[in-house]
């Protein structure tokens, strides 16, 4: 089983809009570091599908990011898991 912090960089490794750098702001962990974390902890298929999904995605890099981009999730993120259950 892994340790939440773990499973939080792995949730946020996955999402379009979080950048490396707030992963490794919030648990020091840089983008080579999350590629290792990825790779020691996901099936090789899935560890090459978030490969190919992140390589070249620009929201995944502050520097590269689209200004009008300010936050790091969906509006109705929270709502949706809220409402999951239903």
């Amino acid at each position: 089983m892994l340790n939440p912090d773990t499973s939080r960089i792995i949730e946020m490794a996955w999402e379009d809009r979080t950048p490396f750098e707030a992963i490794q702001l919030l648990y020091g962990l840089s983008e080579p570091g999350v590629i290792l974390l990825m790779r020691s902890n996901l099936k090789s298929k899935a560890f090459r599908n978030w490969r190919a999904r992140v390589s070249g995605r620009t929201s995944k890099h502050l520097a590269f990011r689209n200004p009008e981009i300010s936050r790091g999730y969906c509006k109705t993120q929270y709502k949706m898991r809220a409402n999951k259950g239903r």
